[in-house]
């Protein structure tokens, strides 16, 4: 049997990168997948995954929109009674060095990767509640952990994603909700393959396991914690970076 069968998951920044990763390893395993993103793009990706024999349907929403959340979140129950997974997979980067960074170069970071958690958390978790059932996991990054150049706003953001989570856990798991972070290490993505080939090299150089991760390498270990045989596995945020050092 399929892990995630008759599930239903939203994934949020699904459209591309390891949201898109996530949304095919979960429809592979069974799940009715709502692809959240505000790229046109999504649309685009969830017929992909439709005519790979994917149930997945794309809806635009802006994650900091507490209308369009709860909007779109109530579309889904009117039609499926329930929400199972929710993946807070969307975020943005504005990075510059820290004397040069804009009020709104930090309020758009925190505003998208932490804000956001609140808005789509505190709308899905009552039905969560209700059906005594839950799995909420949300993108960290390593980065959180060792920091990078030009990143304090984008490493403060993920970091809170940690402290949310360890938080949120506490207070859910009564519920048989468990919460828990993801902090992916270096993964190809449009942002890496922009970056030059000796930058490239050097980063996977640094990686025990001598690659570069894939979004369906992220795919599997969001799987993993959105599994039930992962239930008593709640407040971690669990690293996967190739065997990397952090912090």
């Amino acid at each position: 049997m399929k892990k995630l069968e008759g599930q239903i998951a939203i994934v949020t920044g699904g459209a591309r990168g390891i949201g898109a990763g996530i949304c095919k390893v979960f429809c592979d395993e069974g799940a009715t997948v709502f692809l959240w993103d505000v790229l046109d793009s999504g649309q685009e990706t969830a017929e992909l995954l439709s005519n790979d024999g994917g149930n997945v349907f794309f809806q635009r929403v802006d994650v900091t929109d507490s209308k369009a959340v709860s909007d779109a979140v109530s579309e889904i129950i009117s039609t499926h009674k329930k929400i199972d997974i929710l993946i807070n997979n969307a975020g943005i980067i504005r990075d510059r060095s820290f004397l040069k960074m804009t009020p709104d170069e930090w309020n758009q970071v925190m505003n998208v990767n932490v804000n956001s958690l609140y808005v789509t958390t505190k709308s899905v978790l009552p039905y969560m509640k209700e059906a005594g059932y839950g799995r909420i996991i949300s993108a960290s990054s390593v980065n959180a952990f060792q920091g990078a150049f030009g990143q304090t706003n984008y490493a403060a953001s993920k970091a809170a994603i940690a402290g949310f989570t360890r938080a949120l856990s506490q207070e859910v798991g009564k519920y048989n909700i468990t919460v828990n972070a993801v902090a992916p290490g270096f993964v190809k993505s449009e942002m890496t393959d922009s970056m030059p080939e000796e930058v490239i090299k050097a980063n996977i150089a640094s990686i025990p396991v001598g690659r570069i991760g894939t979004p369906e390498d992220m795919g599997h270990v969001y799987l993993f914690l959105a599994s039930k045989e992962a239930g008593f596995v709640s407040g971690i945020t669990l690293h996967a970076n190739g065997g990397s050092l952090t912090v």
